[in-house]
């Protein structure tokens, strides 16, 4: 740590903070500001003047692109970066992205100020304008509760570097997940005396990892893969850390066995992979006689899957019991947390060590059947990309074949296509780890940051994501084309526009197949259909293009790509059948 001055003068608050996310690794700043970070900035204009390194400082107009983002960078990264928003507006305006990356269990610090409480004390930093009457809520940090493994307050300025320590730990201990810390500015503007100052050094205060199993569990899974007539794998983000999809399918391949992934957050196997078995575990859940949960939340919908009563179950998760969803009741016969990657390295060596020749030969046919079915499933996905379209009617299977052709192996593809989820986990298919990523939550919108995010981190990689027209609006879009000029971070947005919320008829529909909506067809869920999605995006200088010949696929594709080549961002707004 740098010294405060060449006398030892006290320090703001403000300056411990900095210098504390400085000493954690947290490389940038995503953020909203407001009145409650005078201080901050106050010290951040004296350390450019003093020509000290600061946490870059990435500007963000609306919340929802800045706690993305973030999450983003931290996903392609795997280190939690701060974010700072204004009082408990901003942290409403984030509070949605904060319920994504819980659900992702991504590490991230969301920072927000309070309002000053002060009014009649001469205290610096204290209320001097209308909005800090009214933005100091009963209890702030509820807003957020949810959604946090950690919340506090900054309650003394000679403790912000202990503070920092604290949120640091907890962020990135397994499992890993946001924390949120509150700034009230009299406290950031207070001055430190050098003698209240303590040491927090990183080194002494690591994350905590998760730990191992013991050798019995393991044989015991082992055994009973070994066993096993109609093995069945489930994950859905395993593939957080990039070395396990190798050991998911060195297992698959050893066992013979089946990985299917539901609503996949990760790639957590190769798609080209004949063990992979696509999206839908229940049908082979109905099945298997011996299955494992591997880091999944949820692996079939329980209402349309029956799931064989004689079944042997193991899980073997990150975070196994599931303790932020208050009900989780899916059934298992032995429950291990920890660490998949050296949980999965131990579960192969003890089939390996129990392996006899006729294992051997069982699973070799298994895994002759399974190719064969991936073959047949490859056949399936390719037919539904065949076709075009019509005017105005573009089939999305084709269009997204289409853009996977284009793209090449290393570059990231983001899906949050919502009703169009498994026509791009099909048709554009990754192959690497950390190439890919999923809807980890239920507020849309979280893909255009994390694409910013995850270029960040990636400069050198193509990164494109999929919306629908209702996820679009949800995403800020006049922001996200913001950031990206202005960090240099383009991305390549493709709108599969059916004007409406289709998810919303269709859940209708489940639940009343012929009811009143149903006859009248009146579903709440149409939108306008003539909105002109590509004009956002050139508001900010990026590429937009509009698609609704069928014909004109292949060139409109090619100027996106070759446009996020040149360093602008691109949007294709594609006119699929409606709603």
């Amino acid at each position: 740590m740098l010294p405060d001055s060449p006398h030892g003068a006290a320090r703001t608050a403000a300056h411990h903070l900095l210098q504390a996310l400085l000493d954690r690794g947290i490389e940038y700043l995503f953020c909203n500001l407001g009145t409650d970070h005078a201080p901050l900035i106050e010290e951040m204009a004296r350390w450019r003047e003093e020509g000290r390194r600061l946490p870059e400082l990435v500007l963000c107009p609306h919340e929802n692109t800045a706690i993305h983002m973030a999450g983003g960078y931290a996903v392609a990264t795997g280190r939690g970066q701060a974010v700072l928003v204004h009082v408990d507006a901003g942290t409403a305006n984030a509070a949605m992205g904060l319920h994504n990356l819980f659900r992702a269990r991504v590490p991230i610090l969301l920072m927000a100020g309070r309002a000053p409480a002060t009014t009649f004390n001469g205290v610096d930093g204290g209320r001097d304008t209308y909005v800090h009457f009214v933005q100091e809520p009963f209890d702030q940090g509820s807003v957020v509760r949810p959604y946090v493994k950690w919340e506090y307050t900054l309650p003394w300025p000679s403790m912000a570097e202990e503070v920092i320590a604290r949120a640091h730990a907890v962020m990135q201990s397994d499992p890993p997940g946001p924390v949120y810390l509150m700034l009230p500015r009299e406290v950031l503007a207070a001055q430190c005396p050098p003698q209240e100052l303590r040491p927090f050094p990183a080194a002494r205060h690591p994350p905590v990892r998760a730990g191992i199993a013991r050798p019995d569990d393991i044989r015991r899974i082992a055994e009973r893969l070994v066993a096993s007539e109609d093995p069945l794998l489930v994950t859905g983000y395993a593939g957080r850390n990039p070395r396990v999809p190798a050991l998911v399918e060195a297992l698959a391949t050893r066992v013979g066995m089946r990985v299917c992934e539901f609503n996949s957050v990760h790639l957590n196997i190769r798609r080209d992979s004949p063990c992979f078995g696509g999206y839908l575990p229940g049908p082979f859940a109905e099945r298997a006689d011996v299955g494992l949960m591997l880091d999944v939340d949820v692996p079939w919908v329980p209402k349309t899957t029956n799931v064989n009563p004689k079944a042997w179950w193991a899980q073997i998760d990150l975070d196994a019991l599931k303790r932020d969803m208050p009900m989780w009741g899916f059934a298992t016969d032995l429950r291990l947390e920890g660490d998949s990657e050296p949980l999965l390295a131990d579960l192969i060596e003890a089939v390996s060590a129990l392996a006899t020749p006729a294992f051997q030969a069982r699973a070799a046919a298994r895994l002759a059947r399974l190719a064969a079915e991936h073959a047949e499933r490859g056949r399936r996905v390719a037919e539904a990309a065949r076709a075009p379209g019509e005017p105005g009617a573009i089939n999305a299977a084709h269009l997204c074949a289409a853009i996977h052709s284009a793209l090449g192996e290393d570059d990231i593809v983001l899906n949050e296509g919502i009703r169009h989820t498994l026509t791009v986990f099909d048709q554009v298919p990754r192959q690497r780890p950390g190439t890919l990523l999923g809807l980890p939550g239920g507020g849309l919108g979280f893909s255009a940051g994390m694409a910013l995010g995850m270029k960040l981190a990636h400069r050198g990689r193509r990164v494109v994501h999929f919306v629908g027209d209702g996820t679009f609006y949800f995403s800020n879009p006049t922001s996200t084309y913001a950031v990206a000029r202005e960090a240099g971070t383009p991305i390549f947005t493709v709108v599969l526009d059916n004007s409406g919320w289709a998810a919303v008829k269709e859940s209708t529909l489940r639940m009343y197949p012929k009811g009143h909506a149903f006859h009248s067809g009146e579903f709440a869920s149409v939108l306008p259909r003539d909105m002109d999605f590509a004009a956002v995006a050139e508001a900010a200088g990026a590429h937009g293009e509009r698609l609704s010949e069928p014909g004109d696929i292949g060139a409109a594709v090619a100027r996106c790509i070759r446009a996020l080549d040149e360093g602008r961002s691109a949007l294709l707004h594609a006119r699929i059948a409606p709603l």
